[in-house]
């Protein structure tokens, strides 16, 4: 009888994503802060922060970032801005130095192009990568200083938690992190042996600057698309160590409240997740019809013993996902639209590769990078 194999085989991805070793389904590794009432010296970090266009954010991630403590520079790199982001960022606070970048040059992402400028600003042992669009609860500066100093830190990243407002937030950006963890499990990106496997999240990373300059500074990323990931790639690949984890302490405040907003932020990188290779892309589709598809085909076929396995298999499927909504206090009823959420990230994913053999490697912020990373328009 096909259809019991069939069944069958919808079950193994999720029993290997169940029993891995390394758990990837689970919400292990974890960092919050923990709030000093006294104020806390930060004198030995710089922060560089790029910004194109971020008007509606600067001014609240600038004064969290002031909060946290006192001493630290924050270097503001301003990337062809064309709206109030300059104007908003000197009325947020008064310790900030702007820097003005005036030209992308071809085979540079603008936010690379943009740190490699800041860079020349950081004279601190520590260098924290803040996206502009990221707000740091108190204390979590330090939280992040002090774990770096304790397990002996080349780099360690926080994922940010996503704004989960809008019925589309909520149906698909806990995915997302769910499925960033199932690609770069943390559990093996923060363990020093395992070269093969390295993660961050460019938003909020604290590294040391000795170790930037080792990797040879945002020059050796420039044509990186993932550039956060690549980084702690090239941290660990010469044997120091890195840290990767969740955190309610740090949080985005990007707004996503269409579908086509989130369609656009998956789609400008997912293609580049599987190296640009048609037989990955192949490979990843058809994990994600046998994951997705096959148990909710079978589920509708009238032979009770394939209704059981697909059953079964949809159950563990919507258990992997618990954690993860469970950490960022949403319904389990989301669970029951994994098939869907899965659906739609196969056909971002897809809109990624088609869009790449149309002749660009992304869209963003008023920029297309073409397949040689040209600047393109912005």
């Amino acid at each position: 009888m096909p259809e019991i194999y069939l069944a069958f085989l919808g079950a193994l991805p999720w029993v290997g994503v169940l029993l891995a070793p390394w758990g990837p389904w689970r919400v292990r590794e974890v960092l919050d802060s923990k709030v000093d009432p006294d104020p806390i010296d930060l004198s030995d970090i710089t922060v560089l922060i790029p910004a194109r266009n971020e008007a509606v954010t600067v001014q609240p991630m600038l004064r969290a970032l002031d909060a946290q403590g006192t001493g630290m520079r924050i270097v503001l790199i301003d990337d062809q801005s064309d709206d109030d982001t300059i104007r908003f960022a000197r009325a947020a606070t008064q310790n900030l130095q702007i820097v003005s970048v005036h030209a992308l040059p071809a085979g540079w992402s603008g936010k690379l192009w943009a740190l490699e400028q800041g860079c020349k600003y950081v004279h601190t042992p520590l260098t924290l990568l803040l996206d502009a669009d990221i707000e740091l609860r108190p204390g979590i500066l330090a939280a992040l200083r002090e774990r770096m100093q304790h397990d002996k830190l080349a780099l360690i990243s926080l994922m940010a938690s996503l704004r989960m407002q809008s019925f589309w937030e909520r149906l698909l950006m806990p995915a997302f992190i769910y499925f960033f963890k199932l690609l770069y499990p943390f559990h093996l990106s923060n363990t020093p042996h395992c070269r093969q496997v390295a993660a961050a999240a460019g938003g909020c990373v604290l590294l040391r600057t000795r170790v930037l300059e080792e990797i040879g500074g945002f020059h050796s990323l420039r044509d990186a698309l993932i550039d956060d990931c690549t980084l702690a790639e090239r941290v660990k690949s010469l044997g120091h160590r890195t840290w990767m984890g969740l955190t309610h302490s740090v949080r985005s405040l990007r707004a996503y409240d269409d579908l086509a907003g989130v369609w656009n932020m998956v789609a400008r990188s997912a293609f580049t997740q599987l190296h640009y290779s048609i037989v990955r892309l192949l490979a990843c589709t058809a994990i994600l019809i046998i994951a997705f598809w096959i148990p909710t085909a079978a589920l509708l076929l009238p032979d009770a013993a394939v209704r059981i396995v697909a059953a079964t298999t949809l159950g563990a499927m919507m258990i992997s996902y618990l954690p993860t909504l469970r950490f960022y206090s949403c319904s389990p009823a989301w669970a029951l639209a994994m098939p869907l959420i899965g659906s739609l990230y196969l056909a971002m994913t897809w809109t990624s590769a088609v869009r790449y053999w149309c002749g660009y490697r992304c869209y963003w912020k008023n920029r297309t990078y073409t397949k040689t990373l040209d600047s393109g328009s912005g």
